[in-house]
């Protein structure tokens, strides 16, 4: 078995962190729902005052840094009110209280829900960036086979996004600051499924800017909406708003629900599920290729978008996909189940926007795990904002030390 080699993927972060002064501040804390005591998950955390955001993880842990002391943090999730937390010192418990809306609110939240969509639709210009942008994000993906980690790949990535009025996803652009992958080199763990991956797609899967996800005349006519119970994003009450197809498409189709918010008709949140019963369809969605004589079950591809309100504007905030699918090999007679998971979080948006060049371009059918370096120092990450590892992928980092 070969050593792991150290070896860091810097490419433009030097010039970064230069213009940051550094992120030699942190906050570490947890996030739990008062009324459980249970712990709330992707819960958004950003710096008050600041740019600096992150969520948390599975185990409602987050750390946060700065340029400069933290004083306090802003936390929000859906269906919990929002609150600031005053920062005494490095360790801060974060308590969400859930959202109860009075019956009378609840009570006149009506209306044809395909023509809120289509209002939300009109008005996107109005509620998301006017301007080019340069964002700064966190990205990881996992992939387990059954119940065990086998890949683990990050990165800080770059991405600059044009005006949301141009409705053109496809002149994004994503960049590799800095990148690492953890791999377990056991030849049965190879996943010869190329999937589609990495921090490119996960920015490029905005469904507000991107209309050929969904929000498109063609596709609007398959679907059949309705009207759920509102709920709150933070402070703000939102139009909850269920779909599902109505009518065959060539392609594989979406279930999901949209989180509008009512004040301004802005897609605050979108849960997207796409309809796997059809293989051959949802294959399409789901792969790049495959070797000859191996059979890929397609069981399950969701997605969560949330979007950030911010001096009057939305942003992309996060992003989750989760895929699940089983890979039968007909000529050794075994089969094996596989969970890919990609998460991506604003961390930062830079004071100017500045176009990312072709030759230094992440695009789209790029594999992180062919970009990345094998490297396992804890401190890796010491100058960024990142997702903060689960427990639960800490022990499995661990073990795949052990066996490399």
């Amino acid at each position: 078995m070969r050593k792991l080699i150290a070896i860091t993927a810097l490419m433009f972060c030097g010039s970064w962190l230069l213009a940051q002064g550094g992120l030699v501040f942190s906050v570490r804390g947890t996030v739990e729902d008062s009324s459980t005591g249970r712990p709330v998950a992707s819960a958004s955390v950003t710096v008050s005052g600041k740019n600096f955001s992150t969520v948390t993880n599975a185990d409602g842990s987050f750390v946060i840094k700065s340029d400069s002391p933290i004083d306090a943090v802003d936390v929000s999730h859906i269906g919990f009110k929002s609150t600031c937390v005053k920062v005494l010192s490095r360790d801060v418990r974060v308590l969400l209280v859930p959202v109860a809306y009075p019956l009378k609110e609840s009570s006149i939240i009506s209306g044809d829900p395909f023509e809120i969509v289509k209002n939300a639709m009109d008005k996107i210009k109005d509620n998301y960036p006017l301007h080019p942008e340069s964002l700064y994000c966190f990205y990881r993906e996992t992939v387990r086979k059954r119940h065990r980690y086998i890949t683990v790949n990050e990165a800080v990535a770059r991405v600059y996004k044009t005006s949301y009025t141009q409705g053109a996803s496809h002149q994004d652009r994503t960049a590799i600051e800095k990148s690492r992958v953890i791999i377990s080199q056991r030849r049965r763990d190879t996943l010869s499924v190329r999937m589609m991956g990495g921090p490119t797609p996960a920015a490029n899967f905005d469904p507000v800017k991107n209309e050929s996800i969904i929000f498109n005349a063609t596709d609007l006519q398959y679907y059949r909406f309705q009207m759920e119970s509102p709920t709150y994003i933070g402070d703000r009450l939102q139009f909850v708003i269920s779909f599902e197809p109505e009518s065959e498409a060539p392609y594989a189709l979406y279930r999901g629900t949209l989180f509008i918010d009512r004040e301004s008709l802005a897609f605050s949140r979108i849960e997207l599920s796409l309809d796997v019963s059809d293989r051959v369809k949802a294959t399409r969605m789901m792969l790049i290729k495959k070797p000859a004589g191996l059979r890929f079950i397609p069981k399950e591809l969701s997605y969560i978008v949330n979007y950030r309100l911010q001096n009057g504007v939305f942003r992309l905030d996060y992003f989750r996909s989760n895929m699940q699918f089983n890979c039968d090999w007909r000529k050794w007679g075994f089969a094996s189940s596989y969970t890919a998971v990609n998460e991506l979080v604003i961390t930062d948006i830079a004071e100017s926007a500045v176009p990312i060049q072709k030759s230094e371009m992440f695009r789209a059918t790029d594999i992180l795990d062919d970009k990345a370096f094998l490297f396992l120092d804890p401190d890796f990450w010491q100058d960024y904002n990142i997702i903060e590892p689960s427990e639960s992928l800490e022990n499995a980092v661990k073990r795949l030390k052990k066996q490399n």
